[in-house]
Formats: structure tokens, C-alpha cells, sequence
């Protein structure tokens, strides 16, 4: 064999590959070549002949791939405990916003902060999902809402894939409020996001388009001017879409191709087929279904019955899903949504890396990336059913081992 090898034997693996539920294997091996997997099989199977450079025998232990947290907004200045607390006290979001709080008061504290303190803050969060077996996150912008801010953001979250030991996918999300300066002008907003799209483009700093499309963010038309210069560009677009109204954000974004839709709670039978259609995933996020107390359910079982693929993210940020664990969204995605356990796993690993446009990853088999972990469990529905528990033990990330933490 090629010299750098590493085989990894006697586990018992969820690969999420194949026809059989979990893709279970009860005694399984992987190969690993660099950062990729080059055979995974039944142990038994192993080629005679094998000689790999080195071997490691896992002794029935749990592998699963690599946890993919496909929506996140990792980097911001400051933190919203102050409104959480005042919304239990029974002000009202206008009252907060009025009072210098919510999207504004994360705004003005992200501008503010440091380049150095953007990232030292966003990489300890990053460390937060890492220690639980997490291998590839996205991060969006949104906070900065100017042309300087949103692409200082990008690039703190750029320097953290480069530095850290994961995969971060940016997403470009100017279109997520309107800034003070902006009052009443929507329309030239957009038209300014529009424009740096092509700047972050040039510098390297975005993989994807998003935008709020509802009630407090921006119109379907607006929406779609902005979706449209994305896709013109040559970027692939995602879409916050009916998490409060049904604003039909999703069949739009079907159009243009999107690679997800998130949040979901009032998607309707027509956003649905629009969805089914064009092969958009479904993003579905209960930290925030949770941390807001709504009651309005996505459409699991109609987006089930459509064949709509489901991921399931964090949605991390610091207004509506202060969460930093993925696994604890597996529990919520099961208790709360009703998926079972083994959707909610293949939301956060091959759903999750189609959500992200990573064909390469979320499945262990031969070809893909060698992203997995191994755990101190018998079966993956045990990280499902329990919470507040972690019980990562190795994490295995382009064919390179890393402490979990």
C-alpha cells in the first residue's frame, strides 16, 4: 500500500451508506489514504495482502461520520442574555429593540469588537461543537450589515476553517436585517448587499447566498433580486424562509435552485413540491423552535411523505439559539419535530453535507473524506435519547486525528 495508510479495525459502524438501516456494519474497518477513505467493509473482508502503515484496533467501539452543523452564525460581537432576560420580565421585542437591544445591539457589538476578538470568540464556540464530534460547520454573516463588517466577519470565519482543525463552509447573509442607517431604504440595502457579493466573491470569502425572507426581514421581491445576483455570480443560494409566515420564501428559493431552506414552521404543501422538485434540503432548526416557544410545527411527516431530505442544525446565534451542541439538537429534533433517531443522525451527517453542497462527506465509504468519530456508546440512538451527555472519544478529521475538545 501506498505509505501514510492507516486502517482502522473492529468497529461497529453507522455509515449511513447503502440500504440498510444506519448503513450498520457489526465489525467493520476503514482505510484511510491522506484525508480520504480508500476501503470500508466488513473486517473479514479485509484484503489479504493488506499492509498498512499503521493500525489501530477499536475493539467493537462506535464509528459514525463526522457531525456536520449546516447552519450556524458563529461570528458576533457581544451577547443577548440582557434581552432573554428582559423578554421573561415581559417586554416585548419592540420594547427591546427600542431600548438598544436585539439585532442592533448584536450589530453595534460586532462592528465594535476586533478582528482579534471576533475570532477568539467564535473559535471557542467552534471548540464547544468540535469536542462533540463535529467536523464540517457553516457560518454565515449578518452582524456586520455593511460592506467593511460583512466582509471582516467572512474572513474571521475563513481564518477559522485555515486554523482550526474543520471544515467551515461561509455563507454571505447581508440580507438578514437592515441596519439603522438604512431606515426605511430596504430596496437600497439590498441593492448596496447586492454589490458586495461580487467583493467577497473576488476576495475568496463566500461559498453561498442567504437572506431572511419574512415578516421582519426582507419581501419575496427583494429576496429574489438578491437570489438572482447570486446565482448570476456563479454562488449558490440558501434561504431563511417561513420560520414566522408563510411568505412562499421557500418555492422561491426552489427556483433558483437552493440548496436549503431553514427554520420551515409554516412552509405550505406548495413550498413543499417546490422543494421536492428542485432537490432543496430541509433545514430544520428546534434550538430556535425551542428557545422562542413557538408552537407552530414544521411539516415533518409532509416533507417525510414528499422524500424532502431533513437536516438538522444548531442555528447557532446569540439572539434565538444560543446552543453550542449539536447533539443536544439530535434529542430536540426527536422530541420536539418527532423524527426518529436515525432521520435526526442522518440530518446532521449526509443531509446536512448535501444542505452544504459537499457531496464528499456526511457517509463512510470508500471515496469519501475521512471525517468520522469514534464513541463511547453501543449505537448511535444513544446520543439521540440521552442529553447533557458527550460521549466522544476520538475525532478523526481529513484522515487526522484531534483531541476531542
Amino acid at each position: 500500500m501506498t505509505p501514510g495508510t492507516t486502517l482502522w479495525r473492529h468497529a461497529r459502524l453507522a455509515s449511513f451508506h447503502g440500504i440498510v438501516p444506519w448503513g450498520w456494519l457489526d465489525d467493520a474497518a476503514l482505510l484511510v489514504e491522506g484525508d480520504t477513505l480508500r476501503w470500508v467493509g466488513a473486517d473479514a473482508d479485509l484484503p489479504a495482502a493488506l499492509r498498512p502503515d499503521t493500525e489501530h484496533d477499536l475493539q467493537g467501539a462506535l464509528v459514525t461520520p463526522g457531525l456536520i452543523d449546516a447552519h450556524t452564525h458563529l461570528v458576533y460581537g457581544g451577547d443577548r442574555a440582557a434581552d432573554f432576560e428582559q423578554r421573561l420580565q415581559g417586554a416585548s421585542y419592540e420594547d427591546i429593540a427600542r431600548a438598544g437591544g436585539g439585532v442592533r445591539s448584536t450589530v453595534a457589538a460586532t462592528r465594535a469588537a476586533s478582528d482579534a476578538q471576533l475570532f477568539d470568540s467564535a473559535a471557542a464556540r467552534a471548540g464547544c461543537l468540535m469536542a462533540e464530534g463535529v467536523t464540517t460547520l457553516e457560518i454565515k454573516s449578518g452582524y456586520g450589515l455593511s460592506a467593511e463588517h460583512e466582509a471582516r466577519c467572512l474572513a474571521v470565519a475563513r481564518r477559522l476553517g485555515s486554523e482550526l482543525p474543520l471544515t467551515v463552509r461561509t455563507t454571505s447573509l447581508a440580507a438578514h436585517a437592515l441596519p439603522d442607517e438604512y431606515a426605511g431604504r430596504s430596496d437600497d440595502y439590498i441593492t448596496g448587499a447586492i454589490g458586495w457579493l461580487a467583493q467577497q466573491q473576488a476576495a475568496g470569502l463566500v461559498d453561498a447566498v442567504d437572506a431572511f425572507c419574512d415578516t421582519i426581514g426582507f419581501t419575496p421581491a427583494q429576496t429574489e433580486r438578491l437570489l438572482r445576483a447570486a446565482r448570476r455570480l456563479g454562488l449558490p443560494v440558501k434561504l431563511h424562509a417561513e420560520q414566522l409566515s408563510d411568505q412562499g420564501g421557500a418555492a422561491l428559493a426552489a427556483r433558483y435552485g437552493a440548496l436549503s431552506c431553514d427554520h420551515l414552521e409554516h412552509l405550505s404543501p406548495a413550498g413543499i413540491a417546490a422543494m421536492q422538485a428542485s432537490g432543496t434540503v430541509a433545514t430544520l432548526l428546534p434550538g430556535a423552535y425551542y428557545f422562542l416557544r413557538d408552537t407552530q410545527l414544521p411539516p415533518v411527516q409532509a416533507l417525510r411523505d414528499a422524500g424532502v431530505p431533513m437536516a438538522v442544525a444548531t442555528d447557532h446565534n446569540p439572539g434565538s439559539s444560543p446552543c453550542l451542541s449539536l447533539l443536544l439538537m439530535l434529542n430536540m429534533a426527536c422530541t420536539l419535530f418527532r423524527l426518529t433517531p436515525e432521520e435526526a443522525w442522518r440530518g446532521v451527517t449526509v443531509h446536512a453535507a448535501r444542505a452544504l453542497g459537499l457531496p464528499d462527506r456526511g457517509t463512510l465509504a470508500a471515496g469519501q473524506r475521512a471525517d468520522f468519530v469514534v464513541w463511547n456508546a453501543e449505537h448511535p440512538r444513544e446520543m439521540a435519547y440521552r442529553f447533557g451527555h458527550n460521549p466522544c472519544r476520538r475525532v478523526i478529521c481529513g484522515g487526522v486525528q484531534r483531541s476531542p475538545a
